[in-house]
């Protein structure tokens, strides 16, 4: 199932770069929130409810600040989860599911978002959206050390 895309109006075109930073953005913001609210209906362990909790809580605060920045004619999107990683997570039980969700939502996801944010934040064209992602970049990079730290609790080797 494809994921709904930034899109922008005729009047005001945003460069490719910047298009695939909040599309980066607002897939990472929005299974954030999806994979947390999974956890809460999966997992018994309560540092992973703990991580999932804080994962929604950065997540919904950034995406409310991309919104806030991003340019007029910049449509922000609504749901953008990353459907296959919630479908690889929604049959798995117990201590699977956590692992998994850690590995996925809290590793992976976020070496990704990471390398995305650094490269917007260097490299990106419209102003707003660099401060964007050089703002977000220590709340992720924080994500990104619990997550380690989570996953070495639940023995998840990197």
């Amino acid at each position: 199932m494809p994921t709904e895309a930034a899109t922008v109006t005729a009047a005001n075109p945003l460069p490719a770069m910047d298009r695939d930073f909040v599309q980066a953005a607002t897939m990472l913001y929005s299974t954030s929130v999806d994979a947390g609210k999974l956890v809460h209906k999966t997992t018994s362990t309560a540092d992973v409810r703990a991580f999932a909790r804080h994962m929604i809580a950065d997540s919904m605060r950034l995406l409310v600040q991309l919104k806030a920045v991003a340019p007029q004619g910049v449509t922000i999107p609504k749901d953008n989860s990353d459907t296959g990683l919630l479908d690889a997570l929604r049959p798995l039980k117990g201590s699977d599911f956590d692992r998994a969700y850690v590995a996925k939502a809290g590793l992976e996801a976020h070496r990704q978002a990471i390398a995305a944010f650094e490269k917007e934040a260097t490299e990106g064209e419209n102003l707003s959206l660099k401060q964007a992602a050089q703002e977000a970049l220590p709340t992720l990079r924080e994500h990104y050390l619990m997550a380690q730290k989570l996953g070495q609790k639940l023995g998840i080797t990197q």
